[in-house]
């Protein structure tokens, strides 16, 4: 891919044009030629043959080294059109990771033809999934095994439980690894199918941690079933769990709410009066978020679970709002409803108040926040195709379409950020005019002082399109089904694609 070098004032350049003034006007012109943002330079992590690659969502896919780990497409077709990440384009998918401008292919398990990332730590350990070729006699659906890949390219099958499958979604540093197995329990409402779609199971759906070749069952809270979704540095983990094995009315199926394990404890971190809860982030102070129902499981508010106490963070003054990514300075992003619940924006919390992040049209979601408070998403803009724009909020804002940082001339688009890692590195989606998508970074190039008249302009024509109707949102589908599209867009479901994650 080529890219035309988008032309930077330099400090050579800056330097000749004060030498050329006269005296008392140089420091002036210098001083008037501050930047306040930084130019990216776009590494397209490319594919392994096919024309698609994908990051995962609400993870950690791009570590301190840099490192970026993508599903991409082999050449080889998949009759069944299996996508562990919900996308259609029916290509077997292995997984990969990209390093110092080099994809390589992780491969699968022995017997396999699909495999999927979740999680890099930053020592290099990558947690995820893939298939072993045979299929589950319970439910006549592909089985799948948790993996783990090391640096020295071993690929290892952490087991099950006693059943039929497994998967791995967060790894440490320190190789401990967490995610769901099956045990041979009878189950007509496992979690992993039922509740989170991760994969097919007629049997009950177990958190587990991995560690020193040994795979522990986490327990429940109370309930037949529990996933594991995060684990921090000092080894706490963060899921959900059923409390009771009795179908809410509301949601038909048993009740949910997150918990924490520590010390050998699994911990109910409470609900706000729903029946279901949904868990987003761990940083690692022990600090969990996520989104919680209300009384009735019609509306949510997003959450955060500080040290035995549970907050309601509420929303931008509509019904609902969700909690994505917190960091480990209690800085929380997410989106929010606006008066009237027709648009929602993203947000940032933080010292007990909520921010609007704006848009760069009309909607907006923030996914992921370093620790140098930067944030990055993606936002809606009328009028334009694709109609999502990927966007970097920073220093207070306002926020900024990353199309606008990046060289000019470019065949792509980039649709959404996903995460940014505390080099500013910003793992995206991006889109070729043809339809194909690449997993792309996104790497800081310098200081580039036309990108602010480049910003500028930019702000005066959103002004437009942010003036335009708003579309009503669309009616949300009932608790069950939404959350299970959340967890589709996470983790591997064969079949249909999941609906749009606002």
């Amino acid at each position: 891919m080529k890219h035309r070098m988008l032309p930077c004032i330099t400090a050579a350049t800056l330097l000749f044009t004060a030498m050329a003034m006269p005296k008392g006007i140089e420091g002036q012109a210098v001083q008037n030629q501050t930047a306040a943002h930084q130019r990216y330079r776009i590494v397209d992590l490319r594919t392994l043959g096919g024309p698609n690659s994908y990051f995962a969502r609400f993870a950690q896919v791009v570590n301190a080294r840099g490192e970026a780990i993508i599903g991409a497409d082999t050449p080889n077709p998949d009759p069944s059109c299996f996508n562990p990440v919900g996308n259609t384009d029916c290509f077997i998918q292995h997984a990969a990771v990209g390093s110092g401008g080099k994809l390589l292919d992780l491969g699968t398990l022995p017997g396999g033809s699909f495999s999927f990332p979740y999680w890099i730590a930053d020592n290099g350990l990558i947690a995820g999934g893939s298939d072993i070729g045979i299929l589950d006699p319970l439910t006549g659906e592909v089985e799948q095994r948790a993996v783990v890949w090391q640096d020295n390219g071993k690929t290892m099958d952490l087991g099950t439980l006693g059943g039929s499958q497994s998967q791995a979604v967060g790894v440490n540093a320190q190789g401990e690894v967490i995610g769901a197995a099956l045990n041979t329990i009878p189950d007509a409402y496992s979690l992993a199918a039922n509740a989170t779609g991760s994969f097919a199971a007629a049997t009950q759906t177990r958190a587990f941690l991995w560690q020193k070749g040994v795979m522990q069952d986490l327990g429940t809270l109370g309930g037949p079933d529990a996933f594991a979704l995060y684990i921090n540095e000092p080894g706490q983990v963060a899921g959900i769990s059923y409390t009771s094995s009795t179908p809410d009315p509301n949601t038909g199926l048993p009740p949910i709410h997150p918990f924490l394990w520590q010390h050998g404890q699994m911990l109910d971190l409470g609900t706000l009066g729903g029946a279901w809860a949904d868990l987003y982030d761990l940083n690692n102070a022990g600090q969990v978020v996520g989104d919680m129902y209300l009384t009735g499981d019609q509306t949510w508010h997003p959450f955060l679970w500080d040290r035995g106490h549970l907050v309601d963070l509420g929303t931008l003054g509509g019904d609902t709002g969700i909690a994505n990514t917190v960091n480990d300075s209690r800085e929380i992003v997410g989106q929010a409803d606006l008066p009237g619940n027709q648009n929602w924006h993203g947000f940032i919390w933080r010292d007990g108040s909520m921010t609007d992040l704006g848009t760069l049209g009309t909607y907006s979601s923030a996914r992921w926040i370093n620790s140098k408070g930067q944030v990055v998403g993606k936002s809606t803009i009328s009028n334009v195709t694709p109609p999502h724009h990927g966007f970097l909020w920073e220093n207070g804002g306002p926020m900024i379409d990353l199309n606008v940082l990046v060289p000019m001339g470019s065949d792509l688009i980039i649709e959404e950020a996903y995460f940014i890692n505390d080099l500013g590195e910003i793992a995206a989606n991006g889109v070729f005019s043809n339809g194909d998508q690449h997993a792309i970074l996104l790497v800081p190039d310098g200081n580039c002082y036309d990108l602010e008249a480049r910003i500028a302009a930019f702000q005066n024509s959103a002004v437009l399109t942010q003036n335009q109707p708003v579309i009503k949102q669309v009616e949300s589908p009932r608790p069950a089904i939404q959350l299970r599209n959340r967890f589709l867009q996470r983790y591997s479901i064969p079949g249909p694609a999941a609906a749009p994650l606002n």
